[in-house]
C-alpha cells in the first residue's frame, strides 16, 4: 500500500494526480492528524522538507513538487521489493489493456496498442524480483497467442478463461474497460503455458481482407495465404499489401480491373 501524507498541495497534487492516471491503488491521510497508518503501507509520501511523525517502521518517500512522478517511481520500486509477487494480467486485443500487480495492489496500468504489448509486460517484468507471472485473458485468441510468443522465454505464463471479467462500466468510465479487465485476470488462476498455437478461423481471414480493402488505395484484397499471416501478427495489413503488390505486378488483379471471371479466350478478344 502507498500512502500520500502532506500538506504540500502541489506535492499533494502532482503526487495524486500521476497515482491515478498509473491506476495505482493508494490512499491519503491528513498531514496534522495524528492517525495510524492502514495496515499493510509499505511506502509514505510526504513532502520535500515535511516531519511526519508515524508510529510504525515504514520506508519514507520525500516528493519533490517539481517531479512528483519520480517519487511514484521510488515507492513502486519499494513497493515491488516488498516480498509481493509481481502478477502481471492481459487482456488481449487489438489495443490490450495490461494490469501490473504487487499482491493485492495494482502498481501500473496500461491500454496500448498491440504491436507493443509483449514489450510493455517485459519491462515491467524486469524490476518484478523473483518468481513474477503473467496471466493472459483466452478470449482474443490470435493477439493472446502473439503476446505470449512475445514474451522472453523464461516468464511463467498462464491461459485464464476471462468469462466475466470485463466489468460494467459506468458514467466517465469510458475506455477503461480493457484495463479494469485485465486487473481481474491477474488474479484468477490460470493453465500453465509455454506457448499458444491458434489458426486463423475463417471468419478471422475473412475480417482481415475486409481489412485490406479499406486501407488500399486500389481496393485491393490479399489472398488467403496472406490474409492468414496477417491474422497470425506475422505481418500487418500494410506489409502483407506491399508483398502482394509485387508478387502481381502494378497491372492488379483480373477482379480489380472488372473481369471477374479472368481472361477473355482468343476468339472473343
Amino acid at each position: 500500500m502507498i500512502v500520500v501524507k502532506t500538506d504540500d498541495f502541489e506535492v499533494y497534487h502532482g503526487v495524486v494526480t500521476e497515482l491515478r492516471e498509473r491506476g495505482v491503488t493508494f490512499t491519503t491521510l491528513d498531514a496534522a492528524a495524528d492517525e495510524p497508518l492502514p495496515g499493510g503501507t509499505r511506502a509514505l509520501i510526504v513532502g520535500p522538507d515535511e516531519d511526519v511523525s508515524v508510529e510504525d517502521p515504514v520506508e519514507f518517500v520525500r516528493a519533490d513538487p517539481e517531479d512528483p512522478r519520480a517519487a511514484v517511481d521510488h515507492a513502486l520500486r519499494l513497493l515491488r521489493g516488498g516480498g509481493e509477487r509481481t502478477v502481471v494480467g492481459v487482456d488481449p486485443g487489438e489495443r490490450p489493456g495490461i494490469a501490473v500487480l504487487s499482491g493485492e495492489t495494482v502498481v501500473a496500468a496500461f491500454a496500448v496498442p498491440m504491436a507493443d504489448a509483449a514489450d510493455v509486460v517485459a519491462d515491467e517484468l524486469a524490476d518484478a524480483g523473483t518468481d513474477p507471472l503473467v496471466r493472459v485473458g483466452d478470449g482474443a485468441r490470435l493477439q493472446g497467442a502473439q503476446i505470449i510468443d512475445g514474451l522472453p522465454e523464461d516468464v511463467r505464463v498462464e491461459l485464464v478463461d476471462e468469462t466475466g471479467t470485463t466489468p460494467y462500466l459506468g458514467q466517465g468510465a469510458r475506455g477503461m474497460g480493457d484495463v479494469l479487465a485485465a486487473v481481474n485476470i491477474a488474479r484468477i488462476e490460470g493453465e500453465p503455458v509455454d506457448s499458444r498455437h491458434v489458426e486463423p478461423t475463417a471468419g478471422e481471414i475473412r475480417v482481415v481482407k475486409t481489412r485490406s480493402r479499406e486501407v488500399s488505395a486500389e481496393n485491393r484484397e490479399l489472398p488467403d495465404d496472406l490474409a492468414r499471416r496477417v491474422a497470425l501478427g506475422k505481418l500487418d495489413v500494410e506489409e502483407a499489401l506491399a508483398e502482394h503488390r509485387e508478387g502481381s505486378g502494378s497491372g492488379g488483379t483480373d477482379e480489380e480491373n472488372g473481369d471477374e471471371d479472368g481472361p477473355a479466350p482468343e476468339d472473343e478478344r
